[in-house]
């Protein structure tokens, strides 16, 4: 048995992270850290039987054998630096940090060590993307040319209802736009997918921002156009802002893969997956696009033998990272120079007026012009009907 422990106790670890650890055979969920106590008490209540420690000293006393870290991206740098110092092996979520140089010497600190580093791409290990990358890499849909992956969403809602009735702005949002939006958040994903499914690196990329919640330097919605080593071609969109103001919220999750022998379409929501190609057209089992008890299960696998080919590297981390914050950044950046921008216009010309003429239907001594008899319609005047204000079809 593999004793971990958790280091961040906020809701990805009590939602995502704890149960699957619990639920994979040969792992054991000893202890969590977190500096918050209120953190630590609500995970406590899930999850009576673990230690709780809100000091990494009285954590890593717990004896433990491998960490999962899924605090808060500005976290993640000190600890590592403290697993690694402590001999332990981790997987860290994603982001893995908030500059390039914090994933860097995460890297760094981690090889020196000779210790293995993990990303947790619970992606990768959905039965329905480990199926797309089968079908791919058997040759399926013929050589891929274009991979087209959407996930709008509303991240939980922007506002939720206290005790009071009162709205609040939801914390869980505002910590996702600060540390990058929806790209660094979640895109990291879909980077990570086209990379493992194509079999190619990214040899250049763009993107383009819409600005939802303008209180915010990060876009809330992200375009991102990555052109592979193949010359495959992968279209990412992603938003924070789909229904997040909408009393009944929904999300748009798909995944559409276009070869030259056929095409593969995946729609989480409209619980679709399916396999088309010369020879057939056949339906494919579905399944949701993150799987956390399928990565703790190849970990422990890792963990026990040594061999960690089938799991995200840092170095995946990094890339994937990497992309998506740079591409945020640009946009940002982008934005600040228009919105910094004078717009000069030329000087007006001026234009000498001639004198008026009036025609010898109006003439300036008479109020009405002399009219001229109207053509009979040949269809019925439309009757308007004068709508009460207060309607609801009435507009301002």
């Amino acid at each position: 048995m593999i004793d971990v422990g958790i280091m961040g106790a906020g809701l990805i670890a009590r939602l995502g992270h704890a149960p699957a650890i619990r639920e994979t055979a040969g792992l054991r969920l000893v202890a969590v850290y977190d500096p918050n106590p209120d953190a630590l008490a609500e995970f406590g209540e899930d999850f009576p039987d673990v230690e709780l420690c809100s000091d990494t000293e009285r954590f890593f006393a717990c004896n433990l054998q491998a960490v999962s870290i899924c605090s808060s991206a500005p976290a993640h740098l000190s600890n590592v630096r403290e697993a690694a110092a402590h001999g332990l092996p981790v997987l860290c979520e994603k982001p893995l940090a908030m500059q390039d140089s914090e994933i860097s010497s995460m890297i760094s600190i981690m090889d020196e060590a000779r210790l293995p580093f993990v990303a947790a791409f619970c992606y990768r290990f959905s039965p329905v993307a480990q199926e797309i990358k089968r079908l791919v890499n058997s040759g399926a849909i013929g050589k891929v040319r274009v991979l087209r992956l959407i996930y709008n969403w509303n991240l939980h809602g922007k506002y939720y209802p206290e005790a009071d009735g009162s709205w609040q702005e939801n914390p869980y949002r505002i910590g996702r736009m600060l540390e990058g939006g929806p790209l660094v958040d979640c895109g990291v994903h879909q980077i990570d997918l086209a990379r493992s499914w194509t079999g190619s690196e990214v040899r250049d990329f763009r993107a383009d921002a819409a600005w939802i919640d303008e209180e915010y330097e990060a876009p809330g919605h992200m375009w991102l156009h990555m052109e592979h080593e193949n010359d495959c071609r992968t279209q990412i969109e992603i938003s924070f802002a789909y229904t997040h103001t909408a009393k009944d919220s929904r999300s748009l999750f798909t995944y559409d893969l276009i070869g030259t022998g056929g095409v593969i379409h995946y729609n989480r929501d409209g619980c679709r997956f399916e396999l088309r190609n010369g020879h057939e057209t056949r339906m494919l089992p579905g399944a949701g696009e993150k799987n956390f008890f399928g990565m703790y299960q190849a970990w422990a696998r890792a963990l026990r033998t040594g061999d960690y080919s089938e799991m995200p590297t840092g170095r995946d981390g990094r890339i994937a990272t990497r992309i998506a914050r740079t591409a945020t950044e640009s946009c940002i950046a982008q934005r600040r120079a228009a919105n910094n921008r004078t717009l000069v216009l030329p000087p007006t010309p001026v234009v000498p007026v001639a004198a008026p003429t009036f025609s010898p239907e109006f003439s300036p001594e008479t109020t009405q012009p002399n009219r001229v008899p109207a053509k009979r319609l040949p269809y019925p005047r439309p009757r308007m009907e004068r709508i009460p204000c207060g309607s609801p079809n009435h507009k301002r």
